[in-house]
């Protein structure tokens, strides 16, 4: 009796000790779900405009005319916020009276990079060129280049002639506020672009 008493123990003990490794290896089974990735948000375009406006000038009445576009081939800008925005490329025509082409070229961000220090130029976009008002010998056009965010307010403010004869000299605002904005230092202006300057325009 003793015999079978014992051999009934141990078998018993061994089927818990089996018992036993089969739910422990069961327990380290662990359940868990697959992070769902964050979309990435589509690289923008801060929005294509063109514009055409008369001017009287020089004993004559001319139209200028403007288009922005984004320009795919151009380094991104960024807003600070990790969204990316397509630079822009705006390209500028004066047409005489009877339609022939007076002046004509596509400016891009680079054109105005000796105004806006590296940092901000890396991050930031063309954002417009506007007529401001004909003088004796130049055409007066405000340039910008700032954040590609629409809700931002920095931007560097820039002054754009094209004299009578198709010079064209860009310089500073230093009339306006640009806030925190900064830019570098100042450039003297009527700094005159040269043909060395015109980098692919």
């Amino acid at each position: 009796m003793k015999k079978s008493a014992i051999t009934l123990l141990v078998a018993a003990l061994a089927t818990i000790a089996i018992v036993s490794c089969k739910e422990k290896k069961t327990s380290e089974h662990i359940i868990t779900t697959k992070p769902v990735e964050e979309a990435k948000k589509p690289t923008q375009e801060i929005g294509n405009y063109d514009m055409t406006t008369p001017v009287d000038w020089v004993g004559s009445t001319y139209q200028v005319v403007v288009e922005r576009k984004a320009d795919h081939s151009l380094p991104l800008a960024d807003d600070g916020q990790g969204n990316k925005y397509f630079d822009n490329r705006i390209s500028l025509k004066i047409l005489r009276k009877d339609g022939s082409v007076f002046f004509s070229r596509v400016f891009t961000k680079n054109d105005f990079s000796r105004y806006v220090d590296a940092l901000y130029q890396k991050n930031s976009a063309l954002l417009g060129i506007v007529l401001d008002r004909a003088e004796t010998d130049h055409l007066i056009f405000a340039a910008s280049v700032g954040s590609p965010d629409k809700m931002s307010d920095e931007y560097v403010p820039l002054v754009m002639k094209i004299s009578r004869f198709g010079d064209v000299s860009i310089s500073k605002d230093t009339q306006m506020d640009t806030g925190s904005i900064e830019s570098g230092g100042e450039q003297p202006a009527n700094n005159e672009i040269t043909e060395e300057d015109e980098d692919g325009v």
